[in-house]
């Protein structure tokens, strides 16, 4: 009997290793694009703002479709529907390597995203189904390690095989550990019950999920795209407005509906409340910090996306150290406590950070931040999978897990959006300030101004630093003020992003069930 259970273990730890192996690839490639946009606009022949939605189809769909998918998981079997967006992303990466065209790439990442969506959902409503007891706890905490050091793996993995292989190398590198997972899978994980059969697919719900976060998503991505325009203007408002009141009428929808796509009585429960909104606080304070985090990094200390990137594994590698561990302490320990005060330390982390960011900051300085940045993601993240699924009926596992996807996902996107528009203000009501003050003829001011305005805090250290600016007499004045400027930005969005995951720790505390109470329901 021994034997075979523990034949029937070694089958659930390589199943785990499929699952992984798949949310890898499906994170990984929202953030791998990023180092191979510079090689693409040479490639192609292009511009960045066309490269953009190489970028943001894959965001949209994946934030779009994940619900969905979840919920044909739940009703088909998440098994048969994780192999099919296993093979799903496999074949789109093939295609867009061998891209002839921006539109086939924009595309066939489309695609590509819907892919990574399924395996990102369902994986862990099935590594839930696929384990139990103790052994549940460490193979979710495992999974989190793996979701952890995805994405901020991007930059390292992307830099090396676009230095080395070109750009079509980091779709290319999906193909044969995609058909690696696509055996393991079909092979070693057990397929969960079709609780769907009797059930109608609710596809008026379906349609307005999609609509309404498509909407919300890409009214964000406008106004990312376009800093200096209001929020009232018609092509933002439109979209966002628009989003909520579809969103709205998608919950009056499914609270009529006999099969509804989400049963609204999980929002009911505290403890997922407080599960999504942690989920919400990691994505918009964590996650979305890492892109101006690689911005500092690049563009103002003047690393190399490698460089970068080996750097950045002081935050990433301890989602791979501590993602086991803690999956083993969730079985003994509160999880409640361990988010709670996780995302505490992450608050700490941004607190050194916002105190050492100065004109002469590098990696010395940023390193002991970044690390206590890492061990929130390394704790929260194994044990937020776990929490999720606390008193979730089998037959609701993949939407429970679905959504917080979709919450940490929107996090991502709503704190990209919002930070930036923060370091955006600091930075030009820092220029606007001090650059009158610069003795030079009013012409020039107001064209260096234009310009740097226009650059944004990502890029105006690019105009500061230009050989044409360089040669004036006024250079280093200006460029002491951009450098002033970019550095109030960054100090104010690393406080803001500070104070997201402490609300995040409130919560956890707030909403979320100790262990005692958990107990006590089961």
């Amino acid at each position: 009997m021994d034997k075979q259970h523990q034949q029937t273990s070694i089958k659930q730890w390589i199943a785990l290793g499929a699952m992984g192996l798949g949310v890898f690839m499906g994170l990984l490639d929202v953030t791998v694009v990023n180092v191979a946009l510079p090689t693409m606009v040479k490639e192609f022949n292009t511009t960045f703002t066309d490269l953009q939605w190489v970028l943001n189809a894959y965001t949209l769909v994946y934030a779009v479709t994940l619900m969905i998918m979840s919920k044909l998981g739940d009703m088909y079997g998440r098994k048969k529907i994780f192999l099919g967006s296993l093979i799903l992303f496999v074949v789109a990466s093939a295609v867009n390597g061998m891209a002839p065209s921006l539109l086939v790439l924009d595309i066939g990442r489309g695609v590509q995203a819907i892919g990574g969506a399924g395996m990102m959902s369902l994986s862990m409503a099935l590594v839930a189904s696929n384990f139990s007891g103790k052994q549940r706890g460490l193979a979710l905490g495992i999974l989190g390690s793996v979701i952890g050091v995805s994405t901020p793996s991007g930059p390292l993995i992307g830099g090396y095989l676009v230095e080395n292989f070109g750009w079509p190398a980091i779709f290319y590198v999906n193909v044969p550990f995609g058909i690696l997972a696509v055996i393991l899978t079909v092979v070693y994980v057990k397929e969960t019950p079709s609780y769907g059969k009797n059930q109608k697919i609710d596809i008026l719900g379906m349609l307005l999920s999609a609509i309404g976060l498509f909407a919300i998503i890409y009214g964000l991505i406008v106004k990312e795209s376009h800093p200096h325009w209001s929020w009232t203007t018609p092509e933002i408002a439109t979209l966002l407005i628009g989003g909520l009141a579809v969103m709205a009428l998608f919950v009056f929808v499914e609270s009529r509906v006999a099969d509804p796509m989400i049963n609204l009585a999980m929002f009911k429960k505290r403890h997922f409340v407080g599960t999504i909104i942690v989920a919400f606080a990691l994505g918009s304070g964590i996650y979305a910090y890492n892109a101006f985090l690689t911005a500092l990094m690049q563009n103002y200390i003047g690393y190399s996306a490698i460089e970068t990137g080996v750097r950045q594994l002081t935050l990433s590698v301890w989602s791979l150290v501590l993602g086991p561990i803690v999956g083993i302490l969730s079985a003994r320990f509160s999880n409640k406590w361990m988010i709670s005060i996780g995302m505490f330390i992450g608050g700490i982390g941004f607190l050194l950070i916002s105190l050492v960011i100065g004109p002469n900051v590098s990696f010395l300085n940023l390193w002991p931040g970044m690390v206590l940045m890492g061990i929130t993601n390394g704790i929260v993240n194994p044990v937020l999978n776990t929490a999720g699924m606390e008193g979730v009926a089998p037959n609701e596992m993949g939407m429970a897990s679905g959504l917080l996807n979709v919450f940490r996902q929107f996090g991502t996107t709503v704190g990209v959006v919002g930070l930036g528009l923060i370091q955006d203000g600091r930075y030009e009501k820092h220029l606007n300030t001090f650059l009158p003050n610069v003795k030079m003829p009013t012409q020039a001011l107001n064209g260096i101004k234009d310009a740097l305005i226009s650059a944004g805090p990502f890029s105006g250290h690019t105009v500061a630093f230009s050989a044409r600016l360089a040669k004036s007499p006024f250079a280093h004045e200006v460029q002491t003020i951009v450098v002033t400027a970019y550095n109030q930005g960054m100090i104010a969005l690393t406080l803001t992003s500070a104070g997201i995951v402490v609300v995040g720790g409130i919560a956890a505390a707030l909403l979320m069930r100790s262990k005692s109470e958990s107990q006590d329901l089961q």
